[in-house]
């Protein structure tokens, strides 16, 4: 009777409303390629009633960080009807703007990445580029890669305000927005995966952070381009001690697949829409529980 009885009690908890549906775009790559398809996700987000708020998680560029590509950036977003909350990733401020003889990308002098950045911020009327919101129970913290040494690293400044607000949130249920993965959330399935431009840095002072701060249960990423094909997407891998890394596809594919996560009182459900199939890939779905503090 007892095991009954947490049965349904467990059942009417995930299929209570939740209450915050966000959706996460990632490496948006503006313009980039298949904007008509892109133009489709916007239309098919503002038709979602209970969105209540989009993250895209850096690469909002298709290249180098231009005026124009932060130009028709601000006009693409400017059609979402839904709160939009931006960081950066490493092609919104890292290159120049021409390429090199062998036309690859080059870091551009550190004070033209400093203007890429305030850039960026200009845009998109940011006070600063990482910032928190509480959204009760949870805190959402996002994080811009903003230190070139890596491809997605945080400065010292940042990494000092990062583990303030894990001090000052010590009980609150925490889900952190940076644009590359936890180092190993995903298998070596190509020749960059973990490698160090291609996850979050500085490695092991975020660790450090991991191990000593037990509300902190989801990372949000980019970067990696990881398709909702590969196995990894979403796997056992993507744990990390207490931490699931949730890992988004980018959009300058064919194919735009989306995560969304449904915060509830106790858990977090993760849901991936195929936008050109126009739907929720079930095998896909995840649920995460708030950790007990």
């Amino acid at each position: 009777m007892i095991k009954l009885f947490l049965s349904l009690a467990f059942a009417l908890c995930l299929s209570a409303a939740p209450l915050s549906h966000i959706v996460v775009l990632g490496d948006p790559h503006l313009p980039g390629k298949n904007v008509p398809m892109k133009e489709h996700v916007i239309e098919q987000i503002n038709q979602w009633n209970d969105v209540d708020m989009v993250v895209a998680v850096g690469d909002i560029c298709s290249k180098t960080g231009t005026q124009e590509e932060y130009d028709f950036a601000k006009n693409y977003f400017s059609k979402l009807t839904k709160p939009l909350h931006v960081i950066t990733g490493n092609h919104d401020f890292v290159y120049a703007d021409a390429l090199d003889s062998n036309g690859k990308f080059q870091h551009a002098p550190r004070e033209i990445q400093d203007e890429k950045l305030k850039r960026f911020q200009s845009t998109f009327g940011l006070s600063r580029l990482y910032y928190s919101i509480e959204k009760p129970p949870y805190l959402l913290i996002f994080l811009s890669a903003d230190d070139p040494k890596y491809l997605t690293k945080l400065s010292d400044k940042q990494l000092s305000w990062f583990e303030n607000e894990l001090m000052n949130h010590p009980k609150t249920p925490t889900i952190v927005f940076f644009h590359a993965p936890l180092d190993h959330t995903l298998e070596n399935y190509n020749h960059w995966a973990n490698t160090p431009n291609f996850i979050a840095q500085p490695k092991d002072k975020i660790q450090t952070l991991l191990h000593d701060n037990p509300q902190l249960f989801l990372w949000v990423s980019g970067h990696t381009h990881t398709s909702a094909k590969e196995p990894s997407f979403a796997s056992t891998i993507n744990q990390v001690e207490h931490v699931t890394n949730i890992h988004n596809a980018d959009m300058n594919k064919e194919v735009i697949w989306t995560n969304s996560l449904f915060l509830y009182d106790n858990h977090v459900t993760i849901k991936t829409y195929d936008h050109m199939e126009e739907k929720w890939l079930d095998t896909l779905e995840r649920t995460v529980f708030v950790p007990k503090i």
